[in-house]
């Protein structure tokens, strides 16, 4: 006899009301994905460097015309806010401090893959090209690659290139901003 496990589902409402109540602390290393409370891998010291990296380039080349987002939530829709390793956002004056940013406020979204890689390509982008994010960076530091997914739809994005080292990628949103490979993996 097979026993079916039942689950509870949560909306984005649901899960700050859990942050409120003590539920979930700012210790927990926790996202909701498709209305699922998802523990998140640790840290490492490779993930965190790739991550700064990002974040100093980001920042330098950009400059005021976006907002660099590093580590944290987006609301994609009633049952998904996760966070992302680093998200490129409309500037807003308030810097996002009335709501979490949309997927509308969102010109680039960057997951940085160690240990994550497959969970990263078969649930996390395939929820970004549903939510009509633009563009999505997959930075595979095992591999030395990253992938750039483009043309969102709601079976997947239907432009996915990788590139390696020694190649440049130019942000879509920002045509003019070319980053190295190089640069970002170190």
């Amino acid at each position: 006899m097979s026993v079916q496990l039942l689950r509870r589902k949560f909306t984005v409402e649901q899960y700050h009301k859990m942050a409120e109540s003590g539920i979930l602390t700012e210790n927990d290393r926790v996202e909701l994905i498709q209305g699922e409370v998802i523990e998140m891998s640790p840290i490492g010291r490779r993930h965190a460097s790739c991550v700064a990296r990002l974040t100093r380039l980001f920042t330098l080349r950009l400059g005021e015309t976006a907002i660099v987002w590093p580590q944290n939530p987006i609301e994609l829709d009633d049952t998904s806010e996760p966070q992302p390793d680093l998200t490129l956002l409309q500037p807003r004056p308030d810097f996002y401090e009335s709501e979490h940013p949309k997927p509308e406020d969102i010109f680039l979204i960057v997951e940085v893959a160690d240990t994550t890689a497959k969970f990263d390509r078969e649930v996390k982008i395939p929820l970004y090209a549903k939510d009509n994010i633009a563009e999505v960076w997959l930075v595979d530091i095992n591999k030395q690659y990253i992938e750039v997914y483009r043309q969102p739809s709601p079976t997947g994005y239907q432009s996915v290139q990788t590139f390696h080292r020694g190649q440049t990628i130019a942000i879509q949103a920002f045509p003019d901003i070319e980053i190295m490979v190089d640069e970002v993996l170190g």
